[in-house]
């Protein structure tokens, strides 16, 4: 059951070495104690609304204000030692904290008198948006943008608040020349947001003299002279762009609010913000407007259009009624308000922050708009995920993660690690290269292992006899289907719903998808039967019949979710899908209290946490994610592999999103769907009874079985659960009756056993009624889900072929990603890595419910499993009406989440001939 040994087509790694992948994770963060917090605030730990960021001889320098409107400003820098950074190999002892790559405490602050003040101040120690910091290792300079100036450290400050020692811009440390006292000349500066130190120079990105200054040496005096400018054609001029032209007037020799400026001490690089593109000078320039050398970003020197996709971007198909080309929103060569570049003198780094995301050369590019070769921040070089997918990385709605930047707006290179500064989450990313031995798909619930797209139908508005609800679905080889239910008498918007679910799986069910109410999200759900992609591309139409009076929406024009990375809930168990992560196979001894967290020569970290492990092989990895995550919404994962030579590798950390719970069934080997791996659950013929309802005292119920029948009148301060052990209290006291009742945890039901084993059990009736009495108001509701006991077997003979189910029968399968549990003595046994060992009767904080065949499936209870890890028992009562077939397709569902599509098969007791597949 853990190995699961099918593997999917996954991205083949070829040529191994060390190097950023396109969408990969951040190995640490910085500034917040997880990957998806977002807290606000100012101390030597917490980060505001950072903006720029610097290294150099084992500081990282971070400037914690930004132009981009983005709160809190905190008007100060912060230095931080990196020496106790984990690095990618290193080994991390076992829940040191929560979040053990979740670090950084700064020792120095610049610009405040202690570390939690943010007040700007206008004095040689003072502060006003600081977005940029730069340094090379000696001398620390500031971009202090709000005050209009530059401010020189002749050495790396070691004392809280030490006042710089030069300024540039203006006249002296107190003052900041307003409206007519300034000026445009070669001492000026006008809201500068970059600044670097190579070699000896100083650039400055004068952001809104819309120029870039040299300083042949580094000034030694206050309001030094600059001796080069770029951008504009002498130092007494600063061209402001015509707002009113639909274009700007970009030229190899112009700039429009450059942001930052930096070398490689052969090469210069200029983020020229509103002409959307970097330029490039192949040597360090050396005279006035001297004209850049290359361009990315735009096709040639004399464009800045945002995002120029018609340009740049290979087209994406056709316009169905115009017949002309289209193209995507962006693709690798095109960029959207640059804020960064950086070199590491073979690479180049954007920080492409329109477009929420970083852009890395290979090599520098010596060709106008050249292609980026990967991205960080997005799955692909047209994803834009932060404005257009909502769900996956919207820092409101999903806060954030471990593999997005919103907004970038500063890098740093160590020589191991890029840094990124996203100040939207407050934090700054550190990624990692390393070996692609995981792809970035390759992460999955260990049960489910595949991904199947969904979407959802939602009606609202009011119910008129008569009105029709049409829904179109187009499966991927373009043929359409439509469906139709009108409503009828009595109908509410969620028997409405209901019915449009029975007719979509009506017979053997559209061949696309299947669908499923959902009653607690009142919607119906649609869950492509093919995993993968392909599922990606179903088209869903839905409308109503003329002056209908509900109104119909559809989740969007086409299923979503094939195979985007599987969503995991603490406690599921995991598969890592790659090649050469372990060196040979090994288990986890299963009969020992504890996982192992390491196991041959294999560790699993999870925000820097050693996570349990079952099973490694060279293409395989099943571990544990911790329960101890429920804080977060995004987790960085990756391998740490050490080989039989004594070689070290990690694999390149992947974020893994997370939610509360997302489950996945267990399932045999083969093509998908798979067959499950089911057991019959009882030796004994059974039957179930539902306990619901809003209760109060007074309520009256009674269940007969056979013809002794047993009453319970609900007293004051009774639960459901307490009216549910009154009744098997009730039964079971009779010492002749005939069956055993016992409670279940799932919607507080009651499942009467025979006494008797076999067959000789089925038959025998019940029943459960409710007696209104005097009591116009009854709120007790019991519900018995079928009127005789059935269905004994051979208890935990495996359901197949050869010994199928019935309807009406209690199966038993295995799940893991069900979620915490409770009550709360259970919920304190659950244990990472621990065999759990809290009592039986438990039950997921998220109710489950499941199909089988397309009908309900009575989930009778799904607990985690006693003496197992991760695994949940989920026991289902197959509906009375469950179509026979060889194949019926099994999900079972919590909140927006389905599970993967199991199989098993179902026969008709009362047909002698077993159904078989048709040839």
């Amino acid at each position: 059951m853990f190995k699961t040994c099918a593997l999917l087509s996954l991205c083949a790694c070829v040529g191994l070495a060390a190097n950023f992948v396109t969408g990969q994770g951040a190995r640490l963060v910085i500034g917040q104690s997880t990957f998806t917090q977002q807290q606000p605030g100012a101390s030597d730990t917490l980060l505001g609304a950072l903006g720029g960021i610097a290294y150099a001889n084992g500081i990282l320098f971070v400037a914690d204000a930004n132009r981009t409107g983005l709160i809190p400003v905190n008007n100060r820098v912060l230095e931080f030692p990196t020496q106790n950074f984990p690095g990618p190999v290193d080994t991390i002892r076992p829940f040191i904290a929560r979040c053990a790559v979740c670090l950084g405490q700064a020792n120095v602050v610049l610009g405040q008198p202690d570390f939690t003040s943010t007040a700007f101040q206008i004095t040689q120690t003072g502060m006003r948006l600081p977005t940029a910091v730069a340094t090379d290792g000696t001398i620390l300079a500031v971009a202090d943008t709000g005050n209009n100036r530059i401010l020189i450290w002749k050495s790396i400050p070691n004392t809280v608040d030490q006042p710089a020692d030069i300024e540039l811009g203006q006249p002296d440390f107190k003052t900041v020349l307003q409206g007519s006292q300034q000026v445009v000349d070669n001492k000026s500066l006008r809201s500068p947001q970059g600044v670097w130190i190579q070699n000896g120079k100083l650039f400055v990105a004068d952001t809104q003299n819309h120029r870039v200054l040299i300083w042949n040496s580094i000034p030694t005096q206050n309001r030094q002279p600059a001796d080069v400018v770029l951008g504009q054609a002498n130092f007494n001029v600063a061209v402001q762009p015509d707002l009113t032209k639909a274009n700007t007037d970009a030229h190899a020799n112009t700039l429009l609010n450059p942001v930052s400026v930096s070398s490689d001490g052969v090469r210069l690089y200029v983020a020229d913000l509103g002409n959307n593109r970097v330029l490039i000078w192949n040597s360090i320039p050396t005279t006035n407007q001297q004209p850049a050398d290359v361009v990315v970003g735009q096709k040639d020197l004399d464009t800045g259009i945002s995002n120029d996709a018609p340009d740049l971007c290979p087209s994406n198909g056709t316009d169905a009624t115009t017949g002309a080309a289209t193209f995507p929103a962006r693709c690798g060569k095109t960029m959207d308000f640059p804020r960064f570049a950086l070199s590491d003198g073979t690479r180049l780094f954007i920080a492409d922050g329109g477009n929420d995301r970083v852009l890395i050369y290979n090599t520098i590019p010596t060709q106008n708009g050249a292609a980026a070769d990967v991205i960080l921040g997005q799955p692909d070089e047209n994803a834009s995920v932060v404005s257009s997918f909502t769900d996956l990385f919207h820092p409101l709605l999903r806060q954030s993660a471990a593999d997005i930047t919103p907004t970038p707006t500063g890098l740093a290179w160590d020589g191991t690690n890029l840094y990124v500064t996203d100040g939207s989450n407050r934090r700054v990313l550190v990624f990692t290269p390393a070996e692609p031995l995981v792809p970035i798909n390759g992460v999955r619930n260990a049960a489910s292992l595949q991904i199947f797209a969904l979407g959802s139908i939602t009606l609202s508005g009011t119910i008129t006899v008569g009105d029709i609800v049409k829904v179109t679905i187009t499966d991927t080889a373009g043929t359409a289907r439509e469906y139709d239910y009108t409503m009828v008498k009595d109908d509410t918007l969620a028997t409405a719903m209901t019915g449009l679910a029975a007719v979509i799986n009506a017979g053997n069910g559209d061949p696309a998808v299947f669908a499923e109410f959902e009653p607690r999200l009142q919607t119906v759900k649609l869950v492509a039967r093919q995993p993968g992609t392909d599922g990606n591309n179903i088209a869903l139409a839905v409308s109503g019949s003329t002056n209908a009076t509900f109104t119909i929406t559809a989740s969007g024009s086409t299923l979503q979710g094939g195979q985007n990375a599987t969503i995991l809930a603490p406690g599921t168990l995991v598969t890592f899908l790659g090649q050469n992560i372990a060196d040979a196979v090994a288990s986890a001894d299963l009969s020992q209290d504890n996982l192992p967290l390491s196991l041959g020569g294999v560790q699993l970290y999870c925000d820097g946490n050693p996570s349990p492990l079952l099973y490694v092989s060279p293409t395989q990895v099943n571990g544990q994610i911790p329960f101890e995550f429920l804080d977060a919404n995004s987790i960085s994962c990756y391998l740490r592999i050490q080989h039989s030579d004594g070689s070290v590798v990690a694999s390149t950390a992947i974020a893994v999103p997370l939610d509360q719970q997302n489950p996945g069934i267990f399932a045999n080997d083969g093509e998908e769907p798979r067959a499950a791996i089911a057991f019959h659950n009882s030796s004994f013929a059974t039957g179930t009874i539902t306990v619901d309802g809003s209760i109060e005292a007074g309520d009256t119920g009674t269940i007969t079985i056979g013809d002794r029948s047993y009453t319970y009148t609900v007293q004051a301060g009774d639960t459901l659960a307490s009216v549910r052990d009154a009744f098997v209290a009730l039964i079971n006291a009779n010492t002749e009756e005939e069956v055993v009742a016992i409670p279940e945890p799932a919607f507080h039901r009651i499942q009467l056993r025979a006494k008797v084993p076999g067959p000789e059990g089925n038959g025998i009736t019940f029943a459960a009624t409710t007696d209104m009495g005097d009591n116009a108001n009854l709120f007790l509701i019991l519900t018995n889900l079928s009127n005789t006991l059935c269905c004994a077997n051979r208890a935990g003979a495996p359901v197949t072929q050869a010994n199928p189910a019935v309807p009406g029968e209690t199966i038993l399968v295995y799940a893991t990603g069900l979620g915490t549990i409770e009550p709360a003595e259970a919920t304190q046994a659950e244990s990472t890595g621990r065999k759990y060992t809290g009592p039986a009767l438990n039950d997921p904080r998220a109710f489950v419910s499941s199909l089988a065949g397309g009908s309900t499936a009575n989930v009778i209870s799904a607990n985690l499993a006693p003496g197992m890890v991760g695994v949940y028992e989920v026991r289902l009562e197959l509906g009375l009406g469950t179509p026979p077939s060889p194949l019926a397709q099994l999900t079972i569902s919590q909140d927006i989440y389905t599970s993967n599509i199991v199989t098993i098969p179902v026969v008709d007791p009362n047909v002698q001939t077993p159904v078989v597949p048709s040839p």
